[in-house]
């Protein structure tokens, strides 16, 4: 089983070059690793070519975000299953992609996903949010319940069948593709119950208060467009990210 992974990355020299060793020292022997630049003007494009003979495949050009970015990489993707690993983000250890492969052999679905931690920015051995994603139900979909999208990895089919991300949301695009999957057209999941992704602090959604009021309006404008949730699902769905913090102080 081949498994594609995708970064996308614009004018990320601090931490691009992390985020392309994680994926190096994935110990699963058949990774197609492919990363997408927006047309850096930092020091990332320099940084990405010095590890170009270990890539599948490396574009550099200007694009229209993060999204159009994974749905380049999707287009140019060969492998059975892919996955994102975004730029800011670490695998949690060199076996998560062997252990998703392990997931996919052993069980007759489209999809996996796991658990997520919160690291802080500049250490990440500090986790500041435990995200338990628990197990899959179209129930808690529609009251606002999600995989974490960073942990998703999904069958190249599934993708032909159903559309990439929709670029018309600018920060909302992974989870109104969780909606497509999962409810619309309810493909079949997996849940491996560990953590398979370390993501620091400070994403686009929840940079400042009018980032986090566009999410809120595209996580609404998603449900509506799959006739999944409402806005009690919305609610339910923020605050859930409280627990988060609690489970993380049960963590340590």
């Amino acid at each position: 089983m081949k498994i594609s992974l995708i970064t996308s990355v614009y004018n990320n020299q601090e931490t691009i070059a992390e985020a392309i060793g994680s994926v190096l020292s994935q110990t699963y022997p058949n990774i197609e690793y492919i990363v997408i630049d927006g047309g850096s003007t930092d020091g990332t494009v320099n940084i990405v070519r010095s590890y170009q003979d270990q890539l599948a495949t490396f574009v550099s050009e200007p694009d229209r975000g993060i999204y159009d970015g994974l749905n380049k990489g999707i287009r140019l993707a060969t492998g059975d299953v892919i996955g994102f690993l975004h730029s800011d983000d670490l695998y949690q250890d060199n076996k998560v992609i062997a252990k998703v492969a392990q997931a996919f052999t052993d069980n007759p679905v489209d999809s996996v996903y796991g658990d997520l931690t919160y690291i802080d920015k500049n250490d990440p051995t500090k986790i500041i949010r435990y995200w338990q994603s628990g197990l899959f139900s179209l129930k808690k979909l529609r009251y606002g319940w999600m995989p974490p999208h960073p942990t998703f990895f999904v069958k190249r089919d599934i993708y032909e069948r159903y559309g990439t991300f929709d670029t018309s949301f600018k920060i909302a695009a992974d989870y109104d593709l969780i909606l497509r999957f999962l409810g619309k057209n309810r493909i079949s999941t997996y849940y491996i119950p560990s953590v398979l992704i370390r993501m620091r602090v400070g994403g686009a959604s929840n940079k400042n208060w009018k980032n986090i009021l566009r999410k809120s309006t595209e996580d609404l404008q998603a449900m509506k467009n799959n006739g999944i949730g409402s806005v009690l699902s919305l609610l339910i769905k923020n605050l859930s990210k409280l627990q988060q913090f609690f489970i993380k102080n049960l963590k340590n």
